[in-house]
């Protein structure tokens, strides 16, 4: 990269909604539950799954949906949720950006692919 290329704040600003919602334990949970599920889940089995009350898990649903790491599907009265793996595919790379390890072309390229 090179050294006069500088990170612009709406990119940091993209990044630090990234780690900011993967700064609560319980998020962490509700992430590892969908990736290691071979299916969607209702908030009633992610819920079921881990030790914390429904509205919780629906709120901690509703940040992670807001950065898109996680997208829901309407199944009747039901929202089915699952991990947005394209959004979560570029995610380690996001340390290497806001270090300057690499080009902020990764930035727009998750831009456009949104």
């Amino acid at each position: 990269m090179d050294t006069t290329e500088t990170l612009s704040r709406t990119e940091a600003g993209t990044w630090a909604s990234w780690f900011h919602a993967l700064g609560d334990p319980t998020r962490v949970l509700i992430l590892h539950q969908l990736a290691t599920s071979d299916r969607p889940l209702t908030v009633g089995e992610i819920t079921d799954r881990l030790d914390v009350g429904q509205s919780t898990i629906s709120h901690h649903l509703a940040k992670l949906a807001d950065v898109r790491f996680v997208l829901a599907e309407q199944q009747g009265t039901s929202s089915l949720w699952r991990m947005n793996q394209e959004c979560l595919s570029c995610f380690p790379s996001a340390v290497d950006v806001v270090m300057g390890r690499i080009p902020n072309e990764f930035t727009e390229a998750l831009e456009q692919s949104r």
